[in-house]
């Protein structure tokens, strides 16, 4: 069962939040050979200010 976890910043519809799961549940299924009932997309909405990137 592949559970799947997308960190973001928040502001996403729930449409667009619903479109991405299914893109990605695809590519599970797809790829991963797993069963569509098995596919969990879990989000995580986290502000700006908690994450830290280097930048070129």
């Amino acid at each position: 069962m592949p559970i799947i976890t997308i960190s973001m910043y928040p502001g996403r519809s729930k449409l667009q939040k619903d479109k991405f799961a299914e893109i990605i549940s695809n590519a599970a299924i797809d790829v991963l050979k797993a069963k569509k009932k098995d596919v969990i997309v879990v989000f995580e909405e986290n502000d700006k200010n908690n994450w830290y990137f280097t930048h070129d």
